[in-house]
């Protein structure tokens, strides 16, 4: 049902009817929580906020639902000296400067809109046409949730949270600061700090579906004075936080492969990392 109302506002959207569906649940976006979000923002060391539920649940599925396409994906290596690092590389850096290894996923080709009458009737050859070119649109709804979360209105609610003008502006490619991330057991993200001049907040959103304890792949902030702290990958669960925070350094605990797992039903660990920058 999920997939066949997203085709359906795609197909509109291809014909040139604007159809308004946000991607925001919109209680947790109420005076009041953004008021709550920013308290505790405050409070919190390092800064950060951990909010349940602010996206549209049902919207998020049709994103999963294209994720778990595995031909979307290319393997990713950074090292503590470079990034994208080639695999002739990858094999003589000693384990100790091994920063990142995880899955990118890679953005299909943007939907070219149909010349379509919004008044006559289709004839079947048009009919088809559009099958094709909703499916197409469809399949882009993880891109349109990317787009979504570098938009203004996304950007105003952060904005609100974190008390400072946020903006791409004067960010030269926002694309490749958005995008979905998945770890497998033997993928790692290892400490690391995400601080750069101008960059003011880091979102991370999980999109991992009846996630367990045992799976562990916990965000791990090192925090001050030793005490770590552990944010469980549950679905629709979003950490927002300042990257330059005392105690933000951050990686990501091992996934755990459980005993029924093979590598066809592999479960990963599924995530949006998008960085925003003031001017």
């Amino acid at each position: 049902m999920i997939v066949i109302i997203a085709a359906l506002i795609c197909a509109l959207a291809l014909r040139g009817i604007n159809v308004v569906a946000t991607w925001l649940n919109e209680q947790q976006v109420s005076e009041d929580a953004i008021l709550a979000y920013r308290q505790t923002l405050l409070r919190s060391s390092p800064h950060h906020v951990v909010i349940d539920d602010l996206f549209d649940a049902d919207r998020l599925q049709a994103v999963c639902a294209q994720l778990k396409k595995n031909e979307q994906w290319q393997t990713q290596k950074h090292s503590y000296s470079a990034l994208y690092v080639k695999d002739a590389t990858w094999q003589k850096t000693p384990s100790s400067e091994r920063f990142v290894q995880r899955d990118v996923w890679q953005r299909p080709p943007a939907a070219q809109p149909a010349a379509l009458s919004t008044e006559a009737p289709l004839s079947s050859e048009t009919a088809s046409t559009e099958t094709v070119s909703s499916e197409t649109a469809t399949a882009n709804v993880a891109a349109e949730f990317l787009q979504y979360l570098r938009s203004a209105e996304f950007m105003a609610v952060l904005s609100r949270i974190f008390a400072v003008e946020l903006t791409d502006r004067n960010v030269a490619k926002p694309d490749i600061n958005c995008n979905y991330f998945r770890l497998g057991p033997d993928d790692f993200v290892n400490q690391h700090a995400d601080d750069s001049p101008g960059r003011e907040v880091c979102m991370l959103l999980y999109l991992n579906e009846n996630w367990s304890h045992q799976q562990g792949g916990e965000l791990v902030f090192s925090g001050k004075y030793q005490k770590p702290v552990r944010i469980a990958p549950l679905y629709n669960r979003c950490v927002l936080f300042d990257p330059s925070a005392k105690g933000a350094e951050h990686w990501v605990n091992p996934v755990h492969r459980l005993a029924n797992d093979d590598q066809a039903s592999l479960q990963y660990r599924y995530n949006v990392t998008s960085w925003y920058w003031s001017e």
